[in-house]
């Protein structure tokens, strides 16, 4: 049996290559799962490995793509039957592991969900990690405590992957949604999916750069650290919470103690990679139930495997409005 993929390969210049081969399926790694891969998506991650591997694949040739949606072909896992619909995102697959750039992937069924019957395998890729994360940062603020009646909440990088799906959910849940981003254009857009308010990035990369500056925010999903992150952080109301999930402006940021010893608020690190299983599935049973999929479907643009190598330079610029869903098959 044969499978086709995006095979990439790394110069002695380290910039990454790639072809579409027919493969024999013996060259899949390791797993008790098979999967045939109906769809995966783009995410920064998957730009890195295009373009230049980002350090973070250890051995060429290798299979890309962080995220993958299909239907199970063989199973030696008692979790799983031919016939599954199974999502699989993180557990460093498409880094270390052959990943979803591929019409099959053979991959521990340990990592694996159980698609909810809400979600089919395509808007599962809508979804992707960007989506998943998005769904782990509002049950992070909704832990803390955050409610509608709390005020603002601000999504920044929101006409991103994660930000379009997390301003979709915070305004299905009823909350006032700031979305901030470099794009002013794409206001439509973010109102569509539910903003309340489009605030351009140089509103915050602009402000005052004083470690606190007035209430406005009860909580914050933000997508891009550096200055803006600093900047939004010194205008959380007093208990109030961020949720951090992504550096697109760099790892560090220019922060200060005095947010959270003057107005007691906290910083959830949102981690989706290797999330244990309970609270992965339970981010999946609440994306069925609380992300609006009609508004989910604005924000896709579709793409196959041919197309990878033109879209990864874009999503490290920021070029890339909402989520990619890639189909393995064309």
């Amino acid at each position: 049996m044969s499978f086709r993929a995006l095979v990439l390969t790394q110069g002695a210049d380290r910039k990454v290559s790639g072809a579409i081969e027919t493969l024999d399926e013996g060259r899949l790694p390791a797993g008790d799962v098979t999967v045939a891969v109906d769809y995966s998506t783009l995410n920064y991650k998957d730009g890195l490995v295009l373009t230049s591997g980002g350090g973070l694949v250890k051995t060429w040739p290798h299979v890309g793509g962080i995220d993958f949606a299909g239907t199970v072909e063989a199973s030696e896992n008692a979790t799983f039957k031919p016939g599954d619909k199974v999502v699989l995102n993180g557990y460093r697959v498409g880094e270390l592991h052959w990943g979803g750039y591929a019409t099959k992937a053979r991959v521990k069924g340990d990592w694996l969900v159980k698609l909810p019957a809400a979600i089919s395998t395509k808007r599962a890729m809508a979804i992707g990690t960007a989506g998943y994360t998005s769904m782990l940062c509002v049950m992070a603020l909704e832990k803390h405590g955050v409610k509608p009646a709390s005020g603002e909440v601000l999504v920044t990088g929101a006409a991103g992957g994660v930000g379009s799906v997390a301003v979709a959910i915070l305004a299905r849940l009823g909350f006032n949604v700031v979305a901030a981003t470099g794009r002013p254009a794409e206001g439509e857009y973010l109102k569509a999916l539910g903003a309340t308010t489009i605030m351009d990035r140089k509103e915050l990369v602009e402000a005052p750069d004083r470690p606190l500056l007035g209430e406005r925010f009860a909580g914050i999903v933000d997508t891009v650290s550096g200055v803006m992150f600093a900047r939004a952080l010194s205008q959380l109301k007093y208990g109030g919470a961020a949720a951090v999930c992504g550096l697109a402006a760099g790892p560090a940021f220019p922060g200060s103690i005095l947010p959270f010893i003057l107005r007691g608020v906290s910083v959830y690190g949102i981690d989706s990679v290797m999330l244990p299983m309970g609270p992965r599935q339970e981010a999946w049973k609440r994306l069925g139930a609380d992300l609006p999929l009609d508004k989910l479907d604005s924000t896709v643009s579709t793409a196959g495997l041919g197309d990878l190598m033109g879209l990864g330079p874009k999503i490290l610029k920021g070029e890339i409005r909402g989520r990619v869903v890639v189909d393995v098959n064309k």
